[in-house]
């Protein structure tokens, strides 16, 4: 069944990394080239040329997810006006541009109704403004400060791609408002794909593997030393019971979603806010093993794939709205992981240069709008050949992940259960 569901897939560009393909074939085209990245001399800044960029970035502020026990905050419907400078159509389809999928955590979301009238997960006219910001700083990096890209909006240049969750997509169109000023030439189309084969996040829900690799750890994690002395404390100080399934998780999203928006929060998040955080990311790591290269690969290994992207296909721009969970392991792979939870509208960039002279090619990452130094690279500006093989132990190609997603499926169907 899921077999079947995963075969037949046409193809549309996926990974964060997908669209260096052809820059990977010009590379190895000029490798007769004298090498300037092994040089002991800086590279010349003068002399490079941008070529792409790619950005991941988590959606804007939203509301939490499931609410607190005793919790008081209230979120009213009028967090959800839509700032006018943020308004932008866009269509959605599915990869292959057809109709746009199915939302199964949408419906999901709306099941669960919190203090004041909205729903889970909806994303709030401060992440409307948060998106719209960061879609700003974008354009004044790319279009004002070098004109790399179009003032306008055209999807010869730009290629956007997101999770089919409402929240995204509403995130997608704030920051394209902010890059492009509402200006665009023919119209915007954001590719989303089914949620039984989505990539953008780690699938747990459909991918049997990962699943199993993380069955019970969440559970597991709030009864490790450390994590289950903090817990007590802070549920003690809610007036939280034991047994009700609250673990670090939770009390960090609702604690994140009040203080973002400034809402009336519990004293006891405010107090133990530095450890509900930590823990938090400790629960993270715990859930997914750390570092652990095999999970890795199964959380972000496709979103790295690299296949043989057509040359006509490659955009200037890359736009990939993702999630927290599809940061912290992104970042654990590229080394620049801080130990603190990715927040609302964060973006981590990828910038891809050409020497005019050498024919070299190189990356340059930021996250927050912070340089970094990638895993297994001498400087900021690093060699692509440095960063694709660093990068490289962590990829999987779509049809060896949901080969390994099955798997578990096909050994229970195979045991009669």
């Amino acid at each position: 069944m899921i077999h079947r569901m995963f075969s037949v897939r046409m193809w549309a560009p996926v990974g964060f990394l997908t669209s260096l393909a052809y820059c990977v074939h010009q590379r190895r085209a000029a490798r007769a080239e004298p090498r300037r990245a092994d040089s002991p001399h800086p590279v010349d800044r003068s002399l490079l040329e941008l070529k792409m960029v790619q950005v991941v970035f988590r959606h804007g502020a939203r509301s939490p997810l499931k609410p607190l026990p005793q919790e008081q905050a209230e979120w009213n419907l009028q967090l959800l006006e839509v700032p006018p400078q943020t308004q932008f159509d866009y269509t959605v389809t599915n990869l292959a541009g057809g109709p746009k999928p199915h939302s199964p955590f949408d419906s999901q979301y709306h099941e669960t109704k919190l203090k004041g009238g909205m729903f889970a997960g909806q994303l709030t006219n401060m992440g409307m403004q948060q998106m719209f910001a960061l879609g700003e700083r974008l354009r004044k990096n790319y279009v004002e400060d070098i004109p790399f890209l179009s003032p306008t909006f055209n999807s010869l240049e730009v290629f956007v791609r997101s999770t089919n969750i409402y929240r995204n997509l509403e995130s997608t169109r704030c920051l394209l408002a902010g890059l492009f000023q509402c200006q665009k030439e023919g119209p915007i189309i954001i590719h989303a794909d089914e949620a039984s084969s989505e990539v953008l996040y780690p699938n747990y829900q459909n991918c049997w593997s990962l699943r199993e690799r993380t069955r019970g750890r969440r559970q597991a994690a709030s009864l490790q030393p450390g994590i289950s002395e903090d817990l007590q404390k802070v549920k003690e100080g809610m007036g939280i019971t034991s047994n009700d399934g609250v673990d670090f998780l939770s009390l960090f999203d609702n604690m994140a979603a009040e203080q973002v928006h400034s809402l009336p929060s519990c004293p006891t998040l405010k107090t133990f806010a530095r450890i509900i955080e930590q823990r938090a990311v400790d629960t993270a790591l715990y859930v997914m093993h750390g570092e652990d290269r095999e999970n890795l690969q199964m959380a972000v290994g496709p979103l790295l794939h690299i296949p043989g992207t057509p040359p006509g296909k490659t955009r200037k721009l890359y736009l990939y709205a993702a999630h927290d969970v599809t940061l912290i392991p992104l970042l654990i792979t590229l080394g620049i992981f801080d130990h603190k939870w990715p927040p609302f509208a964060v973006d981590l960039t990828m910038e891809l240069y050409q020497h005019r002279e050498s024919k070299e090619w190189f990356v340059q990452l930021y996250y927050r709008g912070e340089e970094q130094v990638p895993k297994g690279c001498p400087d900021r500006l690093c060699p692509l050949d440095k960063f694709l093989n660093t990068i490289s132990v962590y990829t999987l190609s779509p049809e060896k992940y949901h080969t390994l997603c099955s798997q578990v499926q096909v050994m229970e169907l195979g045991n009669g259960e």
